[in-house]
C-alpha cells in the first residue's frame, strides 16, 4: 500500500478541478486550494459537473460519487496544507506565478518528506524547483484533459530530482490512482507535448492561409487518420492560451520554427477567444 494519503491541489481551474477528482475518486483525503471563495465556488461546480457526468455515462456508482465528495474539502489560504505529503502545483501555466506558489508551499509543508509536483505542460521542472528549498523533491506530474477520464501521467524529473522520490510518485501513480506513466527527462513540452503542438500549430498555420476552414481541417484528419478529434477542436479543449503558453516555452528552448505560435493563435488569445471553456475558438461551443 502506498504511503501517500494526504494530498492537496493548488489551483482548480479545468486541470486542477479534474486532478482534484482522480484524488477523490481514489479515496485520498484531498484539500483543493484556490486564490479565493469565488474561485472555490467555481471549482466545486467543475467538480460536482464532472462527477455527475461520470455517474450519467455509467464510469461511476452513485456511491462512489458520494465516496469522492467524502474526501475533499476546500481551502483559500495555502496554510491548510502544512500537513499534506504530496501536493499539485495546477495554476496557470506562468513560471513567475508557479515559481512564487512552489516557493510558499516550501515554507508551508511541516513534512521534510513532502513532495511538491507541478502539472507544467512546458516549463521545465528545475527552473521551477529550484524556487524552493528541497528541490530533491520537486518534480513534474502531468495530467491530461480531462484528468478523470485519460489515463497517462507524465512523470518528470529534473537534474535535482532524488531517485527514490522518483519511484515513490510512480507508484502511487500507478498503483493508487490507476494511472499509465510514462517517464521523461526534464525538457520543454517532455514527451507528448513536444511531439502533438507542433501538430496543433501546423493545424493552426493551414487555417490561418486558407487552405481550408477549421471544419474541414477537422474532419480530414478524424476520418482521414482515425484521430478521435481533429487538432483545431483538440486545441480548443486544450485552451488556445494554453497551446500558446506552451508553443512559447519550446520556442524559447528550441528557436525552431516548428514551435513559433502562429499570429492568428496570439491574436485569437488576445481576443479571448479560448476555446471550450470561453465558448468559442475555432469553433462554437457550449459552456458548462
Amino acid at each position: 500500500m502506498n504511503d501517500i494519503r494526504r494530498v492537496a491541489v493548488v489551483g482548480a481551474g479545468q486541470m486542477g478541478a479534474g486532478i482534484a477528482e482522480v484524488f477523490a475518486r481514489a479515496g485520498l483525503d484531498t484539500v483543493v486550494c484556490e486564490a479565493d471563495q469565488r474561485a472555490l465556488r467555481a471549482a466545486r461546480g467543475r467538480i460536482d459537473r464532472s462527477l455527475h457526468r461520470a455517474v450519467d455515462r455509467g464510469r461511476i456508482s452513485e456511491q462512489q460519487h458520494t465516496d469522492a465528495w467524502a474526501h475533499l474539502l476546500f481551502a483559500d489560504d495555502l496554510e491548510a496544507l502544512a500537513d499534506r505529503q504530496l501536493v499539485v502545483e495546477a495554476v496557470v501555466e506562468d513560471e513567475r506565478v508557479k515559481t512564487e506558489v512552489l516557493g510558499t508551499l516550501d515554507k508551508v509543508l511541516a513534512d521534510e518528506d513532502a513532495v511538491l509536483a507541478t502539472n507544467t505542460s512546458a516549463i521545465p521542472v528545475t527552473r521551477l524547483g529550484i524556487a524552493t528549498g528541497r528541490a530533491s523533491q520537486v518534480l513534474g506530474l502531468h495530467f491530461f484533459n480531462p484528468a478523470p477520464v485519460m489515463p497517462l501521467v507524465e512523470l518528470v524529473s529534473s537534474l535535482h530530482t532524488d531517485h527514490t522520490v522518483l519511484d515513490r510518485v510512480e507508484t502511487f501513480a500507478k498503483d493508487v490512482l490507476g494511472k499509465h506513466v510514462v517517464r521523461s527527462r526534464d525538457r520543454a513540452g517532455f514527451v507528448v507535448n513536444a511531439l502533438l503542438v507542433p501538430y496543433l500549430l501546423s493545424a493552426i498555420r493551414m487555417a490561418e492561409a486558407g487552405h481550408a476552414t477549421a471544419q474541414d481541417i477537422d474532419d480530414g484528419m478524424v476520418h482521414g487518420c482515425a484521430h478521435p478529434m481533429g487538432p483545431l477542436r483538440l486545441a480548443d479543449l486544450i485552451g488556445l492560451d494554453t497551446v500558446q503558453a506552451i508553443a512559447e516555452s519550446l520556442y524559447a528552448e528550441y528557436k525552431e520554427p516548428l514551435y513559433a505560435p502562429p499570429p492568428l493563435l496570439s491574436r485569437m488569445v488576445e481576443a479571448g477567444l479560448l476555446g471550450r471553456k470561453t465558448g468559442r475558438g475555432f469553433h462554437p461551443h457550449r459552456t458548462a
